[in-house]
């Protein structure tokens, strides 16, 4: 699970134009919406969307399931774990 995380930790920096961000510099359990945490907004959301869907072949069915999925990168790698299918 921790190579995991820290390959969704990657992607997201990738994706979201996080630079001069590490893994290291995310918390597993920090939010990742609102102030504390990475602090993303509503934009964000479709980056993740689609990060899901081209990296693990995952299509959220619905917004609730992605309020759910993207509380935190640890949620999100528990998530794909149990949901992807590349």
């Amino acid at each position: 699970m921790e190579q995991l995380i820290n390959e969704i930790k990657l992607k997201l920096i990738d994706a979201l134009n996080l630079d001069g961000m590490t893994p290291a510099d995310i918390d597993d359990n920090a939010p990742l919406f609102g102030d504390e945490g990475l602090g993303l907004d509503s934009i964000d959301v479709l980056e993740l969307i689609v990060l899901l869907e081209r990296n693990y072949g995952i299509r959220l069915a619905s917004p609730q399931e992605g309020k759910k999925v993207f509380q935190s990168v640890a949620v999100m790698a528990d998530y794909v774990a149990a949901n992807r299918t590349k």
